[in-house]
């Protein structure tokens, strides 16, 4: 059964579980400090395909495939495919779910995509829609940048506030019959926030708003603080957003900076050369299913939230000057046995 709380929050009284979940990255994201926790870094940015958009295809398909299989099941035994990329059309995705024969629904929340997938996702399980599902995000540092910015050859400099687009896949099962530790308890679809940001390369401004926006209505919806969370995370926001979204927090004197992180700032260290920290859909993707789920399940993290943030921007509404409008979506994470709200 789904309850709303307050004005905008979703609560799921059965609390669909992540049955299994997976993780792949590029070279550059495994030599960072979750490395580790990744289940597979790939040492061939091109997967073995010819073109970067079809590499990215493939690094979304075997992540898809690693989920299941550690879920102890099939393909076939899904209901629904539910995934997302940064590219034209959500093409990546299709591509990869094309051969799968699972019912498919492509999602476009830009680096809030898998934060939407679970959300949407909890609600088709809780519901009944579907029996198990999985949802997925992938993005490719090459593949984005031919579609965004520019070829990899020109040579461009990039801003202070500038991300790094991860080369990355997370992926995850849903259920509701499973003994997974991990269960979604609440979700919050985000609104469209634009406050005039009209640089591509600063998109951490761009999102905070719609971040500090879904987080106030989650907590106050849940009569909740920041303290009641072992982590508050964003993704991706990066150090310029992250500080932004503390300083908008703050003006309401709350402090979130002993539970928050955000997954850009997290994926890669200083020395890297990201500028301002990492985005795309596979980001925080690969820095919940490869790093947060693996603590929760270890009992490090007992209650989560996952708030994943994107700038909705197209190629031809950045050349033609357009605000950038930033959207927030959210899921509360808990392991079993928890207190719930």
């Amino acid at each position: 059964m789904i309850q709303r709380i307050g004005q905008r929050t979703l609560a799921f009284d059965k609390g669909p579980r992540i049955r299994g979940h997976a993780a792949i990255v590029g070279r550059k994201e495994g030599s960072g400090p979750l490395g580790e926790n990744f289940d597979i870094i790939a040492q061939d940015a091109r997967f073995g395909q010819k073109t970067w958009e079809l590499a990215e295809a493939e690094l979304q398909k075997q992540t898809i495939a690693l989920a299941v299989r550690k879920a102890g099941m099939q393909l076939r035994d899904l209901d629904l495919l539910m995934a997302g990329d940064l590219l034209n059309q959500c093409i990546g995705s299709s591509i990869a779910s094309v051969a799968s024969g699972v019912p498919f629904a492509g999602l476009y929340g830009a680096c809030s995509t898998m934060a939407e997938g679970l959300a949407l996702g909890a609600c088709m399980i809780e519901s009944g829609a579907a029996r198990t599902l999985c949802a997925a995000a992938s993005s490719h540092f090459c593949s984005a940048e031919r579609q965004y910015r520019f070829p990899l050859a020109y040579g461009g400099q990039r801003t202070p506030t500038a991300q790094w687009t991860a080369t990355a896949s997370g992926a995850a099962v849903l259920d509701l019959e499973s003994a997974g530790p991990v269960r979604i308890t609440h979700a919050i679809i985000g609104r469209m926030v634009e406050m005039g940001v009209t640089d591509a390369n600063n998109m951490g401004a761009a999102m905070a708003p719609a971040a500090y926006d879904t987080l106030s209505a989650l907590l106050h919806d849940l009569n909740a603080r920041p303290a009641d969370f072992d982590r508050i995370l964003t993704g991706d926001l990066a150090r310029v957003g992250g500080q932004l979204l503390v300083d908008l927090f703050a003006r309401d004197h709350i402090d979130i900076t002993p539970s928050y992180g955000d997954c850009g700032s997290m994926m890669y260290t200083d020395d890297q050369d990201v500028h301002a920290g990492g985005s795309g859909c596979g980001c925080s993707a690969a820095v919940l299913c490869g790093d947060i789920l693996r603590r929760m399940a270890a009992g490090e993290y007992r209650r989560v939230i996952f708030a994943g943030t994107g700038a909705l921007m197209s190629p031809t509404s950045v050349q033609q000057k357009q605000p950038i409008a930033g959207v927030c979506h959210a899921v509360v994470l808990e392991t079993a046995g928890k207190e719930n709200f």
